[in-house]
């Protein structure tokens, strides 16, 4: 797998998935829409830490500025 995604890239992903668990430990969210935020929020803290996005692929998007 190459890298696709950038430092700010990831960085907005964990801010999310902060943000959504925020929601849901504070009861803002409930039921259907915690479950798939909860979801959301997991596959961005993976895609994250691996810096790779498979949804980038088919778009060709590539926000990593570092060539490997």
């Amino acid at each position: 797998m190459k890298k696709n995604m950038g430092s700010t890239d990831k960085i907005s992903r964990v801010i999310c998935a902060i943000a959504i668990a925020i929601l849901y430990f504070t009861k803002a969210i409930e039921g259907t829409a915690a479950l798939v935020l909860g979801a959301l929020a997991i596959i961005f803290l993976i895609t994250s830490f691996i810096s790779f996005c498979p949804l980038y692929l088919p778009f060709g998007i590539n926000t990593n500025k570092k060539k490997e």
